[in-house]
């Protein structure tokens, strides 16, 4: 049995890289992020905390603000989210008040800031109301390649400053 192109995780993955690019071109850390309902999208966004000068301002924040708006309701029931990194605490937070049903992510958070295995284990302790089913790794390299790719131009930037 053939899965649909336009239904696979990856399909919205690479929908949600292309995303992280606008940040990328922003200035901003490459994340992109997508809500689906029915396998439509109802919110996308792309870090954009800078540009807005607004420390909320994370990818999955601004598609859940986005999706609530499209539904006319703050509980995206029977969702998924699609973001190309691990989120943060803050953003995970969102997620599970949002009642987002399903979150597939890229890459891990290599930084520690990537709460989502944490959170996991410490669901019975925490008593969290929500179970969200998680996906990891979908195009793992592709978004961890976007991310490093926007470090090291960082870095380099940063030498040839110093340098000068």
């Amino acid at each position: 049995m053939k899965m649909n192109i336009l239904c696979s995780d990856e399909f919205w993955m690479y929908r949600a890289i292309r995303l992280a690019y606008y940040a990328e071109y922003e200035g901003e850390v490459p994340v992109g992020s997508i809500i689906t309902l029915n396998n439509e999208v109802i919110g996308e966004g792309w870090n954009c905390s800078i540009k807005n000068s607004d420390p909320s301002s994370h990818a999955e924040i601004v598609s859940l603000r986005q999706g609530g708006k499209y539904i006319n309701n703050y509980r995206l029931l029977q969702t998924t989210m699609y973001v190309t990194l691990e989120p943060c605490i803050m953003c995970m937070g969102a997620i599970i008040h949002a009642r987002v049903e399903r979150l597939v992510f890229g890459a891990e958070n290599s930084k520690k800031n990537g709460v989502v295995k944490i959170l996991l284990s410490l669901s019975n302790i925490l008593e969290i109301n929500h179970n969200i089913n998680i996906t990891s790794g979908v195009l793992e390299k592709l978004c961890s390649l976007q991310l490093k790719n926007f470090f090291r131009q960082i870095r380099c930037k940063i030498k040839t400053i110093f340098y000068w």
